[in-house]
């Protein structure tokens, strides 16, 4: 593909003019609050994050402080339990994952040549689900209503309510809002990632940033859907006394450490490795050299995930499990230690061969390495059955955890924030700070949890608020306070740091010399990004391709104008990124702030029982998602524009070829993998309990049988209605989707009929296929709605036969409709009546 010049000064500087004045961003706070831009979110979404891990950090210090010697009355039991719940809560849903996302917004747009996410929306979506469940869930214990329960909720003492307050109802129902809101991210980042590469960046072109976050976001999808089942199960035993964890009515509280865990355990990982992505930009830039072993380290990174998801149990050795499962989750336990072997090898190498420059993030980086090595040698110990049932709820694990969590999360963080702060804000922090700042946090670290291994040993239980002198540890637990002092030190430093950083001149563009496409931003960065969208030749562009830089900043590549005065950028195929179309971004909008309050409206107001106003915030909440999508998908004016070089792309594609069914098939697949968690549920009382369903009469046969039907009927009118009215059979093609929303109303109703004399409350068997067919009906009812959406957007004018992407995306949704109704319907009326 030939690059011709574009050498008219006065051109370049009008089509400049033109994308700023399309991406500025709106005036006024408030306003501002409404961008959507992925600088704009990104930006408040990292502060929001960072504040509050502050928040977790001062409950840590109130902790430590408790804990300084025996026999201590600074806080009472209650305010100690609330304190450490929140902490835990607040550090791994409030900070590690959502701070990740948050980053991943601002940088990856830039990592690949992109002008912005292909949801902008979406991203704002999530930040203000975050920001509303993550102050609801935190602001609860100045009112004396945080959980108590421990950041992991085990049932039976949380589910009972004479046991647990309000706090429990606070912890489920918020952090299941904030989990919608990661779930967005991960739907964001996966079809960014996937579909909006500049041209030539093959897969195995991407940066490897690109490619952990595009594995870290899969694993979202397959590990926090588990844990929003697991909530669904606990708040309807609380709310309705559905006995899914009463071991008195069949029910089992090893399901919620399963479904916990299954989440849990992954979840480290989550955190970890965005963190190691940093690791992989940072360090071929210190070294001067590209990173040894690219295949290997996209291959170790698959591998961490793929057994990440095999771990779970090794945090129930202590509850009694057969022997076969001990030794298979021991042993795969200490495997996926070769993994994160490799990576960290490859990395140790790239800087073995290169030329070193020694600089603040690097040093970050490396100890971070040191501190992360410490807690996975521990974490090898703890691997082995018979060493965790000694050291199992003591403070070696704790010790562990956090070496693991500061290692592998905090630290790389930091590192990160050093290296790419010139890019965000043009500005440099100081060399000076920052070294002063890790080596007091370095020597903290280590002074504070080092000795909890040895006070673990010595016998002291985790999740106590204060201990007895003749245990002979409070010289221990008083060196860990001291040390965490000294750590809050160091963070203080860093913020000092950072607000310093106004005052300090502009850096150069690109200080450190890096090789990848985020560092084409200017210090004075314009909100539209890229100057031009390039043509990727390697892995690090900067370095390699000639005159790059100056090629880029002078529009000579492609979509260097915002000709119709919209925001666009380039949609590429997923192998080969090859040009696909044109997408136009989503602009300023007060839609997703209004959508996350009336979600955010429906589990709060569930917290405190008020049923019918939670209702009412359902419908609200289905009423801002229709007006939000109704201007989505828009017939353009025209078919197709020039990006540049003679080539022209259309302005419209649906199918696969267009972001927006990704997006959905992702979120069916989220979906999916909750349902799944439910499933799970019924076969493990079925497998676990001989008498599941003993003395019960269940909906037998024929009744699911007569529901799957009209479920069924439902799917296939509709995908014949994608296919009639893809030929421009458009009356048609109405009337089967009018077929295919009574048919599934039919369902509907059908389902609730294989409920008839089953009462929730009395056992389990009853209860789980409540649940089974409640999920499904709804899902039902959503098909309804889509059905008669699509159908409404055909008589406005809104869908053509060659517009038809709302169709094409609620034949999606319908696919995994027809499959949970085969699921649920087969398993509640063939298990257990069949007796296999």
């Amino acid at each position: 593909m030939s690059l011709h010049a574009q050498d008219d000064p006065a051109l370049r500087a009008a089509q400049e003019d033109r994308l700023r004045e399309v991406w500025k961003p709106p005036s006024g706070l408030f306003l501002r609050w409404t961008d959507t831009n992925n600088n704009a979110v990104g930006v408040w979404y990292t502060l929001t994050a960072f504040g509050f891990m502050l928040f977790a950090g001062v409950l840590a210090l109130i902790m430590r402080t408790q804990l300084a010697v025996p026999d201590n009355d600074l806080v009472s039991a209650n305010t100690f339990n609330q304190l450490f719940t929140l902490h835990g809560s607040v550090m791994m849903f409030l900070f590690a994952v959502p701070m990740f996302e948050a980053v991943s917004i601002i940088l990856l747009p830039q990592l690949l040549g992109a002008r912005d996410l292909p949801f902008p929306r979406l991203s704002a979506f999530g930040y203000w689900s975050f920001l509303i469940g993550g102050v609801f869930v935190a602001g609860s214990i100045f009112f004396n209503a945080a959980p108590d329960g421990g950041w992991f909720m085990y049932p039976p003492l949380t589910t009972r309510t004479d046991l647990s307050g309000l706090g429990a109802d606070i912890w489920m129902l918020g952090l299941s809002f904030i989990e919608v809101s990661s779930v967005a991210a991960a739907v964001e980042l996966i079809v960014g990632v996937l579909k909006c590469r500049p041209p030539g960046m093959r897969l195995n072109l991407m940066p490897l940033y690109a490619w952990y976050i595009l594995v870290v976001a899969v694993m979202i999808l397959f590990a926090f859907p588990p844990l929003i089942a697991g909530d669904l199960l606990f708040e309807m035993e609380r709310l309705l006394n559905w006995p899914f964890f009463d071991a008195a009515r069949g029910g089992d509280p090893l399901l919620w450490q399963h479904l916990f865990w299954i989440f849990g355990h992954p979840e480290v990982y989550i955190v970890f490795l965005p963190s190691i992505a940093l690791f992989a930009m940072m360090i071929p830039t210190f070294a001067q050299r590209h990173l040894l072993g690219y295949p290997w380290i996209v291959l170790a990174a698959v591998g961490t995930a793929f057994l990440s998801f095999g771990l779970w149990v090794h945090h129930m050795f202590a509850t009694g499990l057969p022997k076969i499962s001990l030794a298979f989750f021991s042993a795969a336990s200490e495997a996926v230690a070769i993994p994160t072997g490799v990576q960290i090898f490859a990395f140790i190498a790239t800087l073995w061969a290169g030329k070193v420059k020694w600089s603040t993030p690097l040093l970050y980086a490396s100890g971070s390495l040191a501190v992360f090595v410490i807690g996975g040698l521990t974490g090898v110990m703890v691997a082995i059955a018979p060493f965790d049932w000694q050291a199992h709820d003591t403070y070696f694990v704790v010790a562990h955890l956090h070496y693991v969590l500061i290692g592998g999360t905090l630290l790389p963080l930091f590192g990160g924030l050093y290296y790419y702060w010139p890019l965000i804000t043009g500005k440099k922090l100081s060399d000076r700070l920052g070294r002063i700042a890790f080596w007091i946090m370095f020597v903290g670290i280590n002074l504070t949890f080092f000795p909890m291994h040895l006070s673990g040993l010595e016998g002291m239980p985790r999740r106590v608020f204060t201990y007895p002198a003749e245990l002979n540890i409070g010289w221990l637990n008083l060196a860990s306070t001291a040390g965490s002092y000294l750590f809050a030190a160091g963070v203080l430093v860093l913020v000092v740091d950072l607000a310093l950083s106004p005052t300090r001149a502009k850096s150069p563009r690109n200080p450190w010399n890096a090789g990848t496409l985020e560092w084409l931003a200017l210090p004075d960065d314009e909100d539209w990004g890229i100057r031009s969208v390039p043509l990727i030749e390697s892995r690090y562009p900067i370095w390699d391709q000639k005159d790059f830089v100056a090629k880029v900043d002078e529009g000579r590549y492609f979509l260097p104008d915002a000709e119709e005065g919209r925001r666009e950028t380039i949609v590429t195929s997923v192998l080969d990124a090859k040009p696909v179309s044109v997408i136009r971004l989503g602009g300023p909008s007060v839609k997703p702030m209004i959508t996350a309050v009336a979600l955010g409206s429906v589990f709060i107001l569930t917290t405190y029982h008020l049923y019918l106003l939670a209702a009412l915030g359902g419908v609200a909440t289905l009423a801002c998602v229709l007006w939000w999508l109704w201007d989505t998908a828009e017939i353009p004016e025209k078919p197709e524009k020039p990006i540049g070089h003679g080539m022209h792309l259309p302005l419209y594609r649906s199918g696969p070829a267009a972001p927006g069914w990704w997006a959905m098939f992702i979120t069916m697949m989220a979906d999916a993998t909750a349902y799944s968690g439910l499933v799970f549920g019924y076969y493990f009382y079925w497998t676990v309990h001989p008498d599941f369903g003993d003395g019960f009469t269940g909906p037998g046969v024929a009744a699911p049988m007569i529901a799957l039907a009209p479920s069924l009927a439902s799917w296939a009118l509709t995908l014949v209605a994608r296919e009639v009215h893809a030929r421009r059979h458009v009356m048609l093609a109405r009337l089967l989707l009018i077929g295919g929303a009574a048919t599934a109303v039919a369902g509907l109703i059908a389902g609730l009929r294989c409920l008839d004399g089953l009462d929730p409350q009395v056992n389990v068997y009853p209860a789980i296929i409540w649940v089974l067919v409640i999920w499904t009906v709804a899902h039902a009812a959503v098909a309804v709605v889509m059905q008669l959406y699509t159908l409404v957007r055909s008589l406005a004018g809104k869908m053509d036969p060659t517009h038809d992407a709302d169709l094409r995306n609620i034949t999606v949704y319908m696919h995994f409709f027809a499959l949970t109704a085969i699921v649920t319907y087969m398993t509640i009326g063939w298990f257990p009546e069949t007796g296999l």
